[in-house]
């Protein structure tokens, strides 16, 4: 098992986490542990490892864009708040601003407690139906959330464009890319995930 002092380091490091950043996302892995005993908010067989398969899963995905002053990002189904909330403790930017949405209104309740304890700046939580929104940002992200098409459609009807779109994907991601391609036109590129050998980060910009 990875040490939770070398993602530590990698979270400095490589994606230039401060010390005070690693304090909140410490304590914001306390308080969603502390919850998760009563909700389900990640699964259970991957509390013991939350740093890896949460945290610097999410956290990979600030390599694929940047802090851009007067933009935002959008998270689709956040669920605990991965990636979304993650990135939202990166940002140094006081105009950036990053959106989750979320339609359990547990999981939502759990977020802006946590965003308001941790003092999470620039950071709002969207309850309800996502397509009752418009999305107005620069770039989504999303883990776990729906299948390719179904994000390729929301991505098209809801949201403004341009806008790039970060997915985390499993081992078939290339299966569920060539699915899509039979319905949708667009530009793509998949990188290995620096968590798991066979899971991928699909990358696409939208027009």
């Amino acid at each position: 098992m990875i040490s939770n002092e070398y993602i530590s380091d990698k979270l400095k490091n490589t994606y230039n986490f401060s010390v005070n950043d690693i304090d909140k996302i410490s304590k914001f892995c306390r308080e969603l542990l502390y919850f998760n005993k009563k909700y389900n908010l990640i699964s259970k067989s991957t509390e013991k490892s939350i740093l890896h398969r949460h945290v610097l899963d999410s956290a990979q995905l600030l390599a694929f864009f940047k802090f851009k002053e007067g933009s935002s990002l959008s998270d689709l189904g956040t669920g605990g708040g991965f990636p979304g909330l993650i990135l939202a403790i990166a940002n140094k930017s006081k105009s950036f601003h990053v959106k989750l949405y979320e339609k359990s209104s547990v999981k939502c309740d759990f977020l802006r407690k946590t965003i308001k304890k941790l003092k999470i700046n620039q950071c709002k939580v969207i309850e309800g139906d996502l397509r009752s929104n418009k999305i107005n940002s620069d770039i989504i992200v999303c883990r776990a959330f729906r299948k390719l098409e179904e994000i390729l459609k929301i991505s098209r009807e809801n949201c403004k464009k341009p806008h790039k779109i970060i997915i985390l994907k499993g081992k078939d991601a290339q299966a569920e890319v060539n699915k899509a391609l039979m319905n949708f036109t667009f530009k793509y590129k998949l990188n290995d995930s620096v968590t798991e050998k066979s899971s991928k980060i699909l990358i696409i910009e939208a027009y």
